[in-house]
């Protein structure tokens, strides 16, 4: 196999520089400038500083372009230094434990000599890691007309013009822009039987209620759903053990039993279906409180929820996140945990039945909707992916969500005809 290298990264960014609709205007340098910053940075994540990975957040552009009276978590805190410092690895090297990844950018320009130059550092906060990782508050402060290269491990570069990724190289190995599939409709028809049901109790209990409230926007249900999913993978990634999530139909369940060897496996009751009180306590609270400050013909949905300082919502926010940090605890024992649509916890340290028939090769999708796929072979991969590639032949409404040791993210499930899987995005923020 060929490996790519900063070069080939540099023409991706080159050809899909102006896809991104973006505004404001930023000049993207030529290839060979490019390829040369690229290569600084490559290299200096290669390095190491006190034994402590080099890893660094890096954004081009003239200092004078951010407000000098702006900062976190609505902007970004400009620092300059007297005097500016020529860009090489070693420079990278040992900025790096002091300008933190997760919350602050090293400041980079063109010298006006063919070469870059470090004037300073933009402090941003960690709200940019959210919208992957799950929770609320996850808009981004980088202006989206600038150029952000991230470097999160050894070899590993990914180049975005402000929030949205262009490509990555890890492994040598590019990759264009990462699908994430919590954005796919595959997935929400998947779960919309059972946001539909939600959205049923919920009114069926409005008429009850002391102040029945605004109306709810249907999809807040869904992307409650999503950011508790997001951030049980994020838990699981940040462990570098990996682990399984199966998640069931309610109606499949039976089926299953046969098929699955649940180690531990929790008593029917209220405590199993926790999610489901929560996101009902959820919408609730969201529909009753907000009718104060919604304007009258206005559904309540997922921008209010996330901007509300309302300390009840704040509170059923962390008992959300509370229980993914508990399920993705889960994973670490050997086995899978299972979970029902509803998000209903069956139990963990499962094994999938080894009496399932083998699957010898699975659809690798190329688009979101998995209507483009390549046909891959399966005897590369580990038996987490072969397990979950059988269960998906045999169950075809399960959905298998493998987080492998080193990271990645796969969606399986078996979708027209065929198992078919999904790379998913995740932020290289993990480090």
């Amino acid at each position: 196999m060929l490996h790519s290298y900063p070069p080939q990264l540099a023409r991706l960014v080159h050809e899909r520089w102006d896809e991104v609709q973006a505004v404001g205007s930023s000049r993207l340098p030529g290839l060979e400038a490019l390829e040369e910053l690229l290569s600084i940075c490559y290299q200096a994540s290669l390095l190491r500083e006190e034994e402590r990975p080099v890893t660094f957040r890096l954004i081009l552009g003239d200092a004078e372009r951010y407000p000098a009276d702006a900062g976190p978590p609505w902007g970004l805190h400009r620092l300059m230094f007297t005097r500016a410092r020529p860009l090489d690895p070693h420079e990278l090297r040992r900025l790096s434990p002091a300008i933190k990844y997760h919350r602050a950018l090293i400041g980079v320009r063109e010298d006006g000599h063919g070469g870059f130059e470090i004037w300073g550092l933009l402090h941003s906060g960690p709200r940019w890691l959210h919208a992957a990782q799950g929770g609320r508050g996850s808009w981004s402060s980088l202006p989206p007309w600038a150029l952000v290269i991230r470097a999160s491990g050894p070899g590993q570069l990914a180049v975005a013009r402000g929030p949205v990724t262009l490509g990555e190289l890890q492994g040598g190995r590019i990759t264009g822009p990462a699908m994430d599939v919590f954005e796919a409709r595959w997935l929400s028809e998947g779960f919309e039987a059972v946001h539909a049901e939600l959205t049923a109790l919920h009114e069926e209990a409005r008429p009850l209620a002391r102040t029945p409230g605004a109306e709810l926007d249907p999809e807040v249900t869904r992307l409650i759903t999503w950011q508790m999913l997001k951030r049980l993978i994020t838990t699981i990634r940040r462990v570098h053990h990996g682990g399984t999530l199966i998640i069931l139909p309610p109606g499949e369940v039976g089926t299953a039993a046969g098929l699955l060897r649940i180690k531990y496996e929790f008593c029917e009751g209220e405590p199993r279906r926790r999610y489901r009180t929560l996101i009902l306590a959820t919408m609730d609270a969201l529909a009753g409180r907000s009718k104060a400050w919604a304007p009258p013909s206005a559904a309540v949905g997922w921008d209010l929820y996330e901007s509300s300082t309302d300390p009840h919502l704040v509170n059923l926010d962390e008992a959300v996140s509370e229980l993914s940090t508990l399920i993705a605890g889960l994973a670490d024992v050997d086995g899978a945990v299972v979970l029902t649509r509803r998000l209903e916890l069956l139990g963990f340290g499962c094994e999938i039945g080894g009496e399932l028939s083998e699957v010898p090769s699975v659809r690798r999708a190329l688009d979101m909707e998995g209507m483009r796929y390549s046909i891959e072979p399966t005897e590369a991969v580990g038996t987490r992916h072969r397990s979950a590639y059988r269960l998906c032949q045999h169950i075809h409404g399960a959905l298998v969500i493998v987080v492998s040791q080193d990271g990645w993210v796969r969606f399986v499930t078996w979708k027209e005809g065929g198992v078919t899987y999904w790379d998913h995005a995740v932020t290289s923020g993990d480090v």
